[in-house]
């Protein structure tokens, strides 16, 4: 008679499997936390924590599609009126989303609106599907426009963040991107201070809480999935000087939003009194609460911890008990009481749960477009 092993045994033993191949240390476990802070004025590096390691950008991806749409702008290919039609594969994108349906449309001015301020997963397939033909394609031009940039760490799958483990990046290359697009695109870095973007009669609230409470900041842009951890690119301008602060792999919304200001104030800091030394000022900005709390192997799109705490389903766990079962033993009373509070009101958490939900791929538009060869030429062309 064959023995029937639990759920928990299965996904422990699995476990051990793939950290002795390696596999998930290359993956899903590795350190999330990552920080850079440049002045933009002078491209001078201030700060740098792990800003050359792999990390997951997650919806900081839709800041290069923004990019990628802003040079169409530009170039004439696109009109902010033009309404662009919504696929089947783009309505299939999981939350968050603005739950286009097939066949619809919507213009770019309100797809620039819904990419910022609701970090919308269908808006950004349709841009890319409008740019590139297909997603898939898409993704390869803004890798190539990545490197052009010299982001030679960037690698996209997809215009929206949505997890992909091939999906990559840095801190380093993210500033680069924000230093693009204040340089490039500054005739449309307007839209990154929106506070809320409106849609059918409803408004969406701008998920960057750094709008209107730090002095300066006036963008650019949110991202969470539980592989990166919440993820903040920020620009703030004081007394005509411009720093640019990514930090990547927060706990929580709140801790990162409140590390991502101390490293803006540090960089001011050091800015305005030229006898201050750089790392004596950001030495003293403490690292976020369990930096690397949300590091850990993943089953199925869920961490292991919550799968042998749940008894070995691999169903989607509440968005309620989200960040309660992921803190580990050591971790929870000190901090239980504030992940049950964050796990309750994080509308980043609650609105993206479903991200790594397996979603069938439709299939998507065919368009004659430029190839990936010929866009790479005339990009390493601009390039230099």
């Amino acid at each position: 008679m064959r023995r029937a092993f639990s759920p928990v045994l299965k996904a422990m033993a699995l476990t051990v499997m793939l950290f002795m191949s390696g596999l998930v240390a290359q993956t899903a476990a590795a350190e999330k936390y990552a920080s850079i802070v440049i002045d933009a004025d002078t491209h001078e590096v201030l700060h740098a924590r792990n800003a050359d390691e792999p990390r997951y950008p997650a919806s900081l991806t839709k800041v290069m599609t923004l990019y990628m749409l802003f040079d169409a702008l530009k170039a004439g290919d696109v009109t902010l009126d033009e309404p662009l039609t919504v696929s089947r594969h783009a309505a299939s994108r999981p939350p968050s989303n603005l739950k286009l349906r097939t066949g619809s449309t919507i213009t770019v001015r309100d797809a620039i609106g819904a990419l910022v301020n609701k970090s919308a997963n269908d808006v950004a397939a349709v841009v890319g599907e409008r740019l590139g033909g297909t997603e898939s394609r898409f993704a390869q031009l803004m890798t190539v426009k990545a490197e052009s940039l010299g982001m030679q760490n960037t690698r996209f799958m997809n215009a929206s963040g949505l997890p992909d483990t091939r999906q990559l990046t840095t801190a380093r290359d993210l500033a680069i991107l924000a230093e693009a697009m204040l340089e490039n695109h500054a005739d449309y870095y307007h839209y990154f201070s929106q506070r809320s973007f409106n849609w059918n009669g409803r408004d969406y609230k701008n998920h960057n809480d750094l709008l209107g409470k730090v002095d300066g900041v006036d963008g650019i842009k949110t991202g969470y999935t539980r592989a990166s951890g919440f993820n903040l690119m920020a620009s703030a301008k004081r007394d005509n000087r411009r720093v640019i602060a990514i930090m990547l792999g927060g706990n929580t919304s709140k801790s990162r939003n409140a590390h991502v200001e101390d490293l803006v104030e540090a960089a001011f800091e050091t800015l305005n009194d030229p006898a201050n030394q750089n790392d004596l000022v950001f030495a003293k900005v403490a690292l976020p609460i369990h930096p690397n709390g949300a590091a850990e192997p993943m089953l199925n799109g869920k961490p292991l911890r919550v799968i042998i705490a749940e008894g070995g389903s691999d169903d989607e766990a509440p968005a309620e008990t989200l960040v309660t079962a992921q803190t580990s033993a050591a971790d929870k009373a000190p901090a239980q009481e504030e992940a049950t509070i964050v796990a309750r009101a994080e509308p980043e958490i609650v609105e993206q749960t479903k991200m790594e939900t397996t979603i069938d791929v439709a299939e998507q538009p065919k368009t004659q477009v430029m190839s990936v060869s010929e866009y790479e030429a005339r990009q390493m062309g601009l390039a230099q």
